[in-house]
Formats: C-alpha cells, structure tokens, sequence
C-alpha cells in the first residue's frame, strides 16, 4: 500500500513548475503516490487577505528570477520567466481539475511546459486549445460545468483551511511542508508512513 502525498498546484506557480519536473520520479522511487490537487493562487490569495505574484516587491521579484535560474539549473531543467507572469490560469487549473487522476499529471506538465519553457500565454483559448489536442472538446465542456468549478473552489478552500499559503503545497496526513525546497522534506516524510504501515 502506498502513502499518499498530497500535491496542491497552480500552474501559474515557477516553482511549482520546477517541482513538477521532478516529483513522480521521486515519489515513484520511494513508493510514494502523489495525489495530484489543483487549487486557484488568486482565489487562495484572496482568502489570505492580500494581493499575489503581481504585487510583490520588486527587489524579491529580482531575487526569484535568478533564483529560480539557479534551480533550472541544478536540476537540468530547461525554465525561462514568461512574459505573461502573471497568467490567468483559472481555465486551466478548472481543466486540470475536469481531468482524471491519471491523466491529470501528464496534462499539468505540458501546460507547465507550453508557460515555463515555451513562453506562451495558458489564459489565452488559443494556447489551451492546441495543448490540449484532441480531447480538449469534450475536457473543456466539462470544464465548464457547475460540479467542476466548485471542485476547485472547495480544493482551494480547503487548502487554506489546512494552513496552506502559496504553491507548490504538499500534505502528508495533516502535516504542510511549502515550497520546491520542501518536496524531499515530505516525500521522506511520506515514506517514513509507508514503512509504519508494512
């Protein structure tokens, strides 16, 4: 039986990109699962009583641009700011939220890819669309139901009611750790339960 990890993410989130480069092969190698849980940054933000990316001081903007280069790097992973930070991400975060839990990771990294890599805007129609492909039809018409659209509204909800402040978030039982710097921090965390349970 595997210990669940719990992942909230917004992929209008750097380093939550820089996490999703990394997390299934580290989890996998421990025996961790990963449930996957989109969250909405701006509505979280709202609920936190304070603005968001767009508002923070310019000198901590300076610092995060180079050190997210810094962490591109050290892992190896191909990262550039997108011209378009911040996105509007509420279409895609609904989208990932409609999608399976199986093909929920796949779809989240290939948005990840087409705004941290590719420079492309994932609020215009345009972008969703052709990252999609061609289940994006029927994805984005349960999208745009009522069910969908209060899923992620309670998954945000709940992640501040949790103690959640930003993203990447992750949950072990009822434990937060925060930030890409985190992720070992709760995956042992996560493994040292699964060697509770055996």
């Amino acid at each position: 039986m595997k210990t669940q990890l719990e992942f909230f993410f917004d992929v209008g989130s750097p380093y939550t990109y820089l996490t999703t480069t990394v997390i299934g092969e580290r989890a996998s190698a421990l025996g961790v699962e990963v449930q996957w849980r989109p969250l909405l940054l701006g509505g979280l933000f709202k609920l936190l009583g304070g603005g968001g990316p767009a508002f923070v001081h310019p000198l901590k903007m300076q610092f995060q641009a180079r050190d997210l280069a810094r962490v591109a790097e050290h892992l190896g992973v191909p990262f550039g700011l997108s011209r378009y930070f911040p996105a509007n991400t509420l279409q895609v975060q609904r989208l990932l939220t409609a999608a399976d839990d199986l093909s929920r990771p796949t779809l989240t990294r290939r948005f990840m890819h087409a705004y941290w890599v590719e420079d492309r805007d994932v609020g215009d129609p345009a972008v969703i669309a052709d990252v999609l492909g061609d289940d994006g039809p029927a994805l984005l018409q349960l999208a745009s139901s009522p069910a969908v659209k209060d899923a992620l509204k309670a998954n945000t909800e709940e992640a501040f009611v949790r103690g959640a402040f930003g993203a990447p978030s992750f949950f072990v039982g009822d434990e937060l750790y925060w930030g890409n710097d985190r992720l070992d921090f709760a995956l042992q965390a996560a493994a040292a339960q699964l060697l509770k349970q055996e």
